[in-house]
């Protein structure tokens, strides 16, 4: 285990986001902004920044990423649930989910992948390819919306519709939850007996709101999302920052 997940190496520049305390890490969310300006320009180019219209929703994906219990509880988000962050196209909903990915991997870690690219393999390998999603690993499900219906051999298949219900099942079967006492590299100086889950996260972006991904996936899918998924939304008006 890195013995230092509050100091950021880039290149030969270090960035420290926060100070361990008693084996606490207390993060600064001014220091984390830093960091992931920079670390947005290494992975997206000069033209990332951080807007300061998204800072709210970024402060809620950082403590949650960060596991920081006692705020996240604060604002009503489960740090046992994942995360469907929702919003226009060209917000940086991807963007945020790729460099978020390099805040605390000690904490949490997930594979992103193109909803369209499973559905294509699916065209082309069949029903296999929904047994891939069926094990405790953490993904983040992008774009959700965009892919066709799956078909192979003639046979169509809500493809996403699938997985998602299989990830429900996998996330409620067996749960694992332990009791903590002040955890070592937690955020925030508040912790004190907490109930942590390490069953697996599926993490979604999309372009949907509730009721399109009712329409699209159906009533059964929508409730199993809100059962396992924390909604972090941006504004409805967010510009396209892809421009």
């Amino acid at each position: 285990m890195n013995p230092t997940p509050h100091i950021k190496t880039e290149g030969t520049s270090k960035f420290q986001i926060g100070e361990i305390k008693n084996n606490v890490i207390h993060y600064d969310f001014e220091k984390i902004k830093t960091y992931l300006n920079i670390k947005g320009h290494i992975l997206f180019g000069k033209n990332f920044r951080i807007y300061k219209e998204d800072e709210a929703l970024l402060f809620k994906l950082c403590s949650y990423f960060i596991q920081d219990h006692y705020s996240c509880a604060k604002m009503g988000i489960d740090t046992r649930k994942g995360i469907l962050l929702t919003g226009p196209v060209g917000c940086g909903k991807t963007s945020l989910m790729q460099l978020l990915l390099h805040l605390a991997p000690h904490k949490t870690n997930y594979e992103i992948i193109p909803t369209r690219n499973i559905v294509f393999n699916f065209n082309t390998s069949g029903f296999e390819v929904l047994e891939q999603y069926n094990q405790t690993k953490n993904y983040c499900f992008d774009d959700l919306g965009v892919e066709p219906v799956g078909s192979h051999y003639a046979k169509e298949c809500n493809v996403l519709g699938e997985i998602l219900l299989s990830r429900y099942d996998l996330f409620t079967r067996h749960p694992e939850d332990v009791m903590l006492s002040l955890p070592k590299y937690v955020s925030g100086s508040h912790q004190t007996n907490l109930k942590v889950n390490n069953r697996n996260k599926t993490h979604i972006t999309t372009n949907l709101n509730t009721e399109e991904i009712e329409k699209r996936y159906g009533n059964r899918v929508r409730s199993r999302l809100k059962q396992m998924m924390n909604v972090i939304a941006f504004d409805s008006n967010s510009i396209d920052k892809r421009g």
